[in-house]
């Protein structure tokens, strides 16, 4: 993992498969654009040579209910569906459920 500072900017770079998967999972854990994001908050002390990581706790709101389980809803007609977060789309025909991403239910555009 390629890590670079600008001023109070933190950019993540992954160098692998593995680490693209970690960050995408960090990323959603994180984010949520309609209600409230989450912090990393340093725990502990980091020492260079004394140390081979730093550690921080997510801190931030708690996801209502038992957190992985969204309601089950389905589409009434063929429809598209987006995600506030990351303006994915996603063509749905009548019946379909409507699919989760990052970190919630996609959105009915039409």
């Amino acid at each position: 993992m390629q890590i670079n500072i600008e001023k109070n900017l933190v950019e993540f770079t992954p160098e692998n498969a593995d680490e693209t998967k970690k960050i995408e999972a960090l990323w959603r854990l994180m984010v949520d654009c309609a209600r409230f994001n989450k912090k990393l908050v340093p725990v502990g002390e980091y020492i260079p040579g004394d140390n081979k990581f730093a550690r921080f706790v997510i801190e931030g709101p708690k996801e209502e209910g038992s957190g992985d389980a969204y309601p089950e809803v389905y589409v009434d007609q063929d429809c598209r569906c987006y995600c506030q977060t990351c303006n994915k789309y996603v063509v749905l025909k009548k019946g379909d459920q409507i699919p989760p991403c990052c970190g919630k239910l996609m959105e009915v555009l039409d």
